[in-house]
């Protein structure tokens, strides 16, 4: 007996090391293949980009996986205990495998042969980190075991807290949010800091299966997973019994974060960096480099930027009648459905859709789109208001709002339409037709010292068009190219009470003749510079441009950005070239700073994951600006190293030129601005295809266009002055509300001297119709009355027939006219 005892002791034993050595040999080529945990401690996770304003408020974020990684210390410790208790509540207890968990689950899966219930699983935290960074997800046995030699190795090298540092920040937690910082936000928009003891629980109910406990598809599984969490919380002490029946009382609670632009009004603006962005560093930087960029857009002139131009585009699209409902629904019904299936502009939240149920001659009916939750459900509530009469009349016109096409509502609308409205009472339910403009514009304010873009608006809605009409738009400047002529005049000889011939004049070119007219079809005679500019007198302009050169003029538009190549023909002296409102206004700011060249930047710094500034538009370097202790040292002074493109002397004097179009010239009584020096440019294209304007004040430039995507006729007084002048005048004047009051520095050394408007020769005290006109050192007004381009061009016979004011100039003795 005792042999037979031996016999079976000695097999078992040959056995075991049989089974020893064929787990051995297994085990052993399992860990072969393996993959290299220590790449763990590079560990560098696909992170958001965010993108913040001047000011520090969050813009925009791009990702393809929406993560913000977030160190383990700043995770609070409820967070910690919510996912512990649903995942691994021996996690800081066991090596790497929990045995007594492994168990468990073995026999509980035994129980539960048959049922149809999934098998439960007794993954740690650790072995959800080995199989997430660095195996697939396979159900395989081979892949179990690679999973459990990874997890006693990743123990082995890592604390604790990095393993769970880890796991919290790469699990996917559904809505396309990754890591705990980033599902707090996609679901509750909040920090983690911030998490309730439910809502911490929810988040830690959804790596199990983010689909199965989805907040509005599955939010009964949900509510229980979650509940459950909770309960599971309390039995491992973390939270108090009665902390967790609050907790459960809890609703849901989900606010899903909307994704990409956070900042109202900012669309086009956030797009110009994601393009600049990705031309920089590339699309993988954008989406998955965690970079933190610092814009350099104000919130509060950005909002008042888009204000005024949408204010102006609807005004002006208003004056051209009715082109029709957005959209034609069933009324059979609920129509609550139908109109929910329309989309609007998400960008324009003072228009809401409205489907027409009944017109009368007085009025219209009309029900509000309702809304729809994170599923999609619409809201069974329906809202109702009206439309009087009254708030739709510009309907009631063509598009030349010369003559009606309709008496009443009646013959404007019908029942089911979908239109858009704007509230005007609330108490009374009652409400103004609206439409989305067909005429488009594109708008730029700038820091004229730093080149920093201040607002940006691409045009009226960036739903409606994601095309931006400030970067991407060329288009013909028309006189508001002007100043940079008479620039280049003053920089080279001229002043500003030089005269030149305002008469028809012909230009013959490769059998061609062109002749330019003034805007009105007036000639002025002999005239200053100044009013040349005042008064935009194209015909001036060309004489000037071709007594000059147009070699010269071509130089001096390249050399202030707003062509890159300028073909030098008489033409493009009035702006027929084509170019952007950002280089418009960026060629502006040169002048209202002095003459120095600026960079225009939507980007004041971008910074990678770890912080590193790897971008700053600033350039300019201060050596003892960072001295640790004061010892009596020279203070620190920044270098300006940009260059000088433009004389200051010049500089002031083509502003203080354009100071006269908005106080006397083509833009006035257009900008109501009186507390600080303000000098503008009006711009008309041929046939009123484009208006513009761009004007500045000491520390601020802006300027803007309006036209058809498809040049076409603005119609009758769609010029620069009747329209483009009093949106740059309503936006300066809420601007000014937010920046100080200053005036245009004269340069040291500058003269001024008062002049007679008409002659540019010098006044005596008390002469009428004079101006003080500055004129540099070495220069003043002249002796004699001297008019550029007189009898070049044309007969004295011709010029009389075509300018009464020459003939005028002459009878009345002025020496030297012709």
């Amino acid at each position: 007996m005792i042999r037979l005892i031996g016999y079976f002791f000695g097999l078992a034993c040959v056995l075991f090391l049989v089974v020893a050595a064929g787990v051995g040999i297994y085990l052993a080529g399992m860990t072969k293949d393996l993959p290299n945990y220590e790449v763990l401690a590079s560990y560098e996770p696909p992170v958001a980009t965010r993108v913040h304003a001047g000011n520090g408020a969050l813009m925009a974020e791009y990702a393809r996986e929406r993560r913000l990684f977030l160190p383990i210390q700043a995770v609070p410790d409820r967070v910690k205990a919510a996912f512990l208790s649903a995942e691994d509540k021996n996690f800081y207890n066991h090596p790497g495998v929990d045995i007594t968990g492994l168990a468990r689950a073995i026999v509980s899966n035994i129980q539960n042969l048959g049922s149809g219930r999934r098998p439960e699983g007794a993954s740690t935290i650790t072995q959800q980190v080995a199989k997430n960074f660095l195996l697939t997800a396979d159900q395989t046995i081979d892949r179990k075991v690679k999973e459990a030699i990874l997890s006693f190795r990743i123990e082995q090298t890592y604390s604790k807290d990095k393993i769970l540092e880890l796991y919290l920040n790469e699990i996917f937690f559904g809505l396309n949010s990754y890591g705990i910082a980033g599902a707090a936000l996609t679901y509750f928009d909040k920090s983690v800091t911030e998490l309730t003891t439910a809502e911490a629980a929810y988040l830690a109910a959804l790596p199990k299966g983010p689909a199965n406990y989805h907040p509005f598809r599955r939010e009964k599984a949900a509510l229980e997973r979650r509940n459950w969490v909770i309960d599971r919380m309390a039995e491992n002490g973390y939270i108090t019994q009665s902390d967790a029946d609050e907790a459960k009382k809890q609703p849901l609670g989900v606010n899903p974060r909307r994704s990409g632009i956070h900042l109202f009004a900012s669309d086009y603006f956030s797009e110009e960096v994601r393009r600049q962005i990705i031309e920089r560093y590339g699309d993988k930087s954008l989406y998955e480099g965690g970079l933190s960029v610092r814009t350099s857009l104000d919130p509060e002139l950005q909002v008042i930027a888009r204000k005024v131009l949408q204010e102006g585009l609807v005004e002006y699209d208003q004056r051209r009648g009715f082109h029709g409902p957005v959209a034609q629904i069933s009324m059979v019904g609920d129509w609550g459905p139908e109109l929910a299936k329309v989309s609007g502009l998400r960008d324009v939240p003072e228009w809401k859709l409205a489907v027409v149920i009944d017109v009368t001659p007085q009025s219209v009916s009309i029900g509000l789109q309702p809304s729809t939750d994170g599923a999609g459900k619409v809201d069974p509530a329906r809202e109702a208001g009206t439309i009087d009469a009254d708030d739709m009349k510009w309907a009631f016109r063509d598009a030349t709002d010369k003559r009606k096409t309709a008496k009443s509502p009646e013959g404007v609308l019908n029942r089911g339409d979908v239109i858009y409205v704007e509230l005007i009472d609330e108490a009374a339910k009652s409400y103004r037709l609206r439409q989305p403009p067909k005429v488009q514009g594109g708008f730029v304010a700038m820091d004229p010292n730093t080149g920093r873009v201040l607002a940006m608006a691409g045009g009226f809605s960036y739903a409606q068009s994601e095309f931006n009409r400030a970067t991407q738009a060329m288009r013909q400047p028309g006189s508001s190219f002007k100043p940079f002529v008479y620039a280049a005049a003053l920089d080279n000889g001229y002043t500003p009470a030089s005269v030149i011939l305002d008469a028809p004049i012909e230009i013959v070119s490769g059998g061609q003749v062109w002749r330019p007219d003034n805007y009105g079809g007036n000639s002025g005679g002999p005239s200053t510079l100044r009013t040349g500019i005042e008064k935009s007198r194209n015909q001036m302009t060309v004489r000037l441009a071709q007594d000059m050169g147009m070699e010269l003029v071509a130089e001096y538009a390249e050399r202030f950005g707003i062509y890159d190549k300028m073909l030098p023909v008489l033409a493009m002296s009035l702006g027929s070239g084509e170019t952007t409102v950002m280089r418009m206004v960026s060629a502006y700011a040169v002048l209202a700073n002095g003459g120095k060249q600026i960079k225009p930047t939507v980007i004041d710094r971008i910074q990678d994951r770890y912080g590193k500034t790897i971008f700053r538009h600033e350039e300019r370097n201060c050596d003892g600006c960072n001295a640790n202790a004061w010892n009596n040292q020279e203070e620190p002074t920044v270098v300006d190293t940009r260059e000088q493109v433009l004389d200051p002397m010049t500089a002031y004097q083509i502003t203080s030129m354009m100071q006269g179009v908005v106080q006397r010239g083509t833009a006035a009584g257009k900008i109501p601005v009186k507390d600080r020096d303000v000098a503008g440019k009006t711009g008309t294209t041929n046939d009123e295809k484009d208006a513009w304007f761009v004007g500045y004040t000491p520390n601020l430039v802006a300027g803007l266009y309006i036209g058809y995507d498809t040049p076409a006729p603005l119609g009758h007084a769609g010029t620069g002055s009747g329209l483009a002048a009093p949106i740059f005048g309503k936006f300066l004047e809420e601007a000014a509300k937010l920046t100080p009051a200053e005036k245009f520095h004269v340069p040291e050394g500058m003269q001024l001297v008062a002049v007679n408007r008409k002659t540019g020769m010098g006044a005596m005290e008390g002469e009428p119709d004079t101006i003080v006109e500055a004129f540099k050192p070495g220069t003043g007004p002249a002796d004699v009355f001297q008019v550029i381009g007189d009898g070049e061009y044309m007969t004295q016979d011709q010029i009389f027939s075509h300018s009464p004011q020459a003939q005028q100039a002459v009878t009345s003795g002025m020496p030297g006219l012709f």
